[in-house]
């Protein structure tokens, strides 16, 4: 999990190599490095800590040179250090090689290495690579990296300096993402396409075993195959603009204020008035089809659950939902009657893309929800919804979540459609609901931005909290929870609003926060009742519901409204206050809110 930026050019390489790694800031990392190379010097700076302090380093001594390739790592194999840092470089210091991924064979690779005389100065598989392309080098590096490739086992992205070969940067992808961008009289390459947006909207996407050759006037493509191939390229709808921050002091306020236009964008592209325009779900979809699997990681998979009762209510379909970590190593009953749905904003997850080919291999049809086209999920999927959310920088995911749920709506509709679960008259009203969002989403976000700074400000004098809800509102809570957990770096956990009285009422005392969610009024006594029990405790309530839900909000300590809504769609505006909640708390503690530590953006390995 981390990034890697190369640059092919006229222009002075430490300058761009260093503004590509700041745009993979969001990725994670605890230290970063580069290599340029000037004619046939090699020069490589790198360290611990953040790119300020590689900043630092580079005014003490800078690299001369247009041709360079760079680094953000985060640590896998070694605890972060200079030394772990990348890139990393042989015993002759000809080659400077960076990495994203794990090779799981490596300290196999490594003993036989220091049998034949190497040495080495980190603790890193990565180091292994460069060694062992030192090893088997005979004067042709795609020869070498092939074999290379045949030893290896894992998942990797990298790419390679030589610097008798002072005009070249050569990659090779397998499991872990690389994109190469196309310039005018310079090239690039990056783990992703948002580090490249003020340089170019041209793109190839790397597939598995694909090796590349770029130079600044031309790049060279060959498949796993070893067949030289013509580059597939790929026009990116994003722009450099999307990527900043526009007056917001973080990143994820300003995803946050962006769902309306996510929304409405997606809404666009996939509804009007009389018709979901999915024809990717008819294409693939069968009669012989009975039941649905949702599978994808984190933020995705807790959409994916509220995405469960979407399809059940409007498809009249079974649906289970799988984390996909879990799916690969369980018994499953995938089969040619099943549609699997896998979520992923970056399409690169490692785990939700090793779920995708286990349906594949079972027979299933595969539909993939992916804010990322042209990513191996796209890729390796029957068909794709993209979610047009524009690139998400925050690690903690906000308008990609809206994106998904409301691709999740479009996807239940048309499924209604396809197996006639619902008249046309009530098609025609869930479609005139739906287009009516994206003013619902403003509407709220005006509505309760106060309310929640208020919230936030009891929150951050609390280490331990918990959400609960029944049904839909049970699926909110968790990614309210996870929210709150992984940029405040407080204690939340998520209940069944029913379950409180099978162990979690004993840790409710005096002033314990307790976040109650209401959007489905035929669950509103029950989950009241627990409310009670929680007050009768000492339990502090604050509570989140639709307007018209709630007939007596002096229940409750604090009393979050939204705007009215129908249930279904309900979940869209009722993640707006969980992520405000989380946001404002971390802003109270001073945490790194867009960075938060120990994570990452793109999970790229397992």
């Amino acid at each position: 999990m981390c990034g890697i930026i190369g640059y092919a050019g006229k222009a002075g390489a430490e300058k761009f190599l260093l503004q590509g790694l700041k745009k993979l800031e969001y990725r994670g990392y605890d230290s970063a490095g580069i290599a340029v190379l000037d004619e046939d010097e090699m020069q490589v700076v790198k360290c611990q800590g953040t790119l300020d302090e590689l900043e630092n380093r580079l005014r003490q001594k800078s690299l001369r040179g247009y041709l360079g390739i760079g680094h953000t790592r985060w640590a896998t194999h070694g605890v972060p250090s200079d030394d772990n840092s990348h890139p990393h470089q042989d015993c002759q210091g000809r080659f400077a090689l960076v990495h994203n991924g794990i090779i799981e064979n490596y300290q196999s690779l490594k003993a036989e290495l220091q049998a034949a005389g190497h040495s080495f100065c980190s603790e890193t598989d990565t180091e292994v690579l460069v060694h062992l392309l030192e090893e088997v080098h005979q004067g042709d590096m795609i020869a070498a990296l092939r074999e290379l490739q045949e030893k290896l086992a894992g998942s990797y992205a990298l790419a390679v300096v030589d610097n008798r070969e002072p005009e070249k940067i050569y990659a090779l992808r397998q499991a872990s993402p690389l994109v190469i961008g196309l310039g005018e009289q310079e090239n690039y390459l990056a783990s992703d396409m948002p580090a490249l947006l003020n340089a170019t909207r041209k793109f190839h996407i790397l597939e598995d075993g694909e090796l590349a050759v770029l130079k600044e006037d031309e790049i060279s493509i060959f498949s796993a195959a070893g067949e030289e191939i013509e580059a597939d390229i790929f026009q990116a709808d994003w722009d450099a603009e999307m990527v900043k921050k526009q007056g917001y002091e973080h990143f994820m306020l300003k995803e946050i204020y962006e769902q309306p236009t996510v929304v409405r964008r997606l809404l666009a592209a996939y509804l009007d008035r009389d018709q979901v325009k999915l024809p990717e779900v008819a294409e693939i979809w069968g009669d012989e089809i009975d039941r649905v699997l949702i599978t994808a990681c984190g933020t995705a998979y807790y959409s994916g659950l509220v995405g469960r009762h979407i399809l059940e209510e409007l498809a009249n379909l079974p649906v289970e939902v799988e984390i996909s970590s879990e799916l690969r190593y369980k018994k499953n009953f995938l089969d040619e009657n099943s549609l699997t749905l896998v979520m992923s904003q970056s399409g690169e997850t490692a785990d939700t893309l090793a779920a995708l080919k286990l349906a594949r291999s079972r027979g299933s049809r595969v539909l993939a929800l992916t804010n990322t086209i042209g990513s191996s999920i796209a890729r390796e999927a029957d068909a794709v919804v993209d979610l047009k959310a524009g690139p998400e920088i925050a690690v903690a995911s906000t308008k990609a979540y809206s994106a998904m749920l409301t691709a999740l709506y479009l996807t239940g509709l048309k499924l209604g459609e396809l197996r006639a679960t619902l008249p046309e008259r009530e098609l025609l009203t869930y479609r005139r609901e739906l287009l009516k969002l994206p003013e619902k989403i403003t509407a709220a976000l005006n509505r309760v931005e106060d309310s929640c700074r208020e919230a936030a400000d009891y929150l951050k004098n609390h280490s331990s909290m918990f959400f609960i809800g029944r049904n839909l509102d049970y699926s909110l809570a968790l990614e309210g929870a996870l929210k709150l957990k992984e940029i405040s770096y407080l204690h939340a956990e998520a209940y069944p609003a029913g379950e409180l009285k099978h162990g979690t009422l004993a840790l409710v005392e005096e002033g314990v926060p307790v976040i109650a969610i209401f959007t489905r009024r035929g669950l509103v006594s029950k989950t009241l009742s627990n409310v009670k029990e929680v007050k009768a405790r000492g339990g502090r309530v604050i509570a989140i519901a639709t307007a018209g839900t709630i007939e007596d909000k002096e229940e409750f300590d604090q009393f979050i409204e939204l705007p009215a809504c129908n249930e279904l769609w309900a979940g869209v505006l009722t993640v707006l206050p969980l992520q405000l909640l989380a946001y404002h708390t971390a802003h109270n503690l001073n945490c790194s809110i867009d960075k938060p530590r120990n994570l990452a953006k793109s999970v790229t390995v397992e």
